[in-house]
């Protein structure tokens, strides 16, 4: 059976993980996020060791961002103007490719853990669907038309900016671009700074989680009311905190007003807004499944 490698690569932390499908998924390792060279040769060193012992088919990146997922582009592979220190304008999937010598397939973290979903999780049958992931940062990604979302770059669905009651919520945003834009307003670190503590040591019931709730389910409505997905799974380290997938629903309902009138909607919000079927796996699978498709672009076994 063909082997794959997948890079979950995040701000905070990278892991490298070889397989081909949620039952047979091996050798992972995690490691912090530090500079490019010292991470990236990491995953470079994961895989050879594997490769020593028997070939790997090809390989997944799905990356933090923003980078560039165009393969016709000069800059492909790269992380781009990342606000994370050291890392803009990193050539990530040119550097594995040329150590390892096999395909490379790249993409958004989000989309990569969107792919792994189409392919084993929470959406599989559908062809148009989105992925969020709400954790130190938020993103989003999906499939439209059965195609992973691309365009002038990729989805930046978590630099949506959103109405905001300052009388409700006097909060400036963590985002330092935008300041308070969804990210900035709902994202982990976001709830840290406004509450003065990390959102897993917050209570069920404190306001934190309505608030979180609110935001998130503004921004669902829109990209509702834009992209029409048949699904929204939500995935992350903030939204393991599972009281607050009601709240959402229960929110976007409200927000939609009815307008959307789509029995999955309106009937059954509860197998329309999910979480990943995945799991916490949904991202090293879908960099797997990147891999997969990257040796059938190639010409090799997926």
């Amino acid at each position: 059976m063909a082997v794959f490698g997948g890079i979950e690569a995040g701000g905070t932390k990278f892991v490298c993980a070889l397989g081909s499908r949620p039952d047979d998924l091996r050798e992972e390792e995690r490691f912090p996020t530090t500079t490019p060279e010292e991470t990236i040769g990491r995953c470079i060193a994961c895989f050879e060791k594997h490769a020593r012992r028997e070939p790997i088919t090809a390989i997944g990146i799905s990356s933090f961002g923003p980078v560039d997922p165009n393969p016709e582009s000069a800059t492909w592979g790269y992380i781009t103007s990342t606000p994370k220190p050291g890392w803009g304008q990193t050539p990530f999937a040119g550097r594995i490719a040329e150590a390892l010598g096999v395909p490379v397939g790249f993409d958004t973290d989000v989309n990569g853990a969107a792919l792994g979903e189409n392919r084993w999780g929470a959406a599989q049958g559908l062809d148009s669907f989105i992925y969020l992931t709400v954790g130190t940062g938020i993103g989003g990604g999906g499939l439209l038309g059965g195609r992973l979302m691309h365009g002038l770059i990729h989805p930046e669905m978590g630099h949506v900016r959103l109405p905001r009651d300052k009388d409700r919520d006097s909060f400036e945003g963590v985002c330092p671009y935008h300041g308070d834009c969804l990210e900035g307003l709902a994202s982990g670190p976001a709830m840290e700074k406004r509450w003065g503590t990390r959102a897993e040591a917050l209570p069920d019931s404190h306001p934190a989680w309505d608030l979180e709730a609110h935001y998130l389910a503004v921004a669902l409505a829109g990209f509702i009311c834009t992209l029409s997905p048949q699904r929204i799974i939500l995935g992350g380290g903030v939204m393991e905190r599972r009281t607050l997938f009601p709240k959402i629903r229960e929110n976007v309902l409200a927000v939609l007003n009815g307008y959307v009138q789509s029995p999955v909607i309106l009937d059954h919000i509860d197998k329309y807004i999910v979480p990943p079927g995945l799991g916490s796996k949904a991202g090293v699978l879908g960099a797997i499944a990147l891999a997969q498709d990257a040796a059938r672009k190639a010409g090799g076994h997926g």
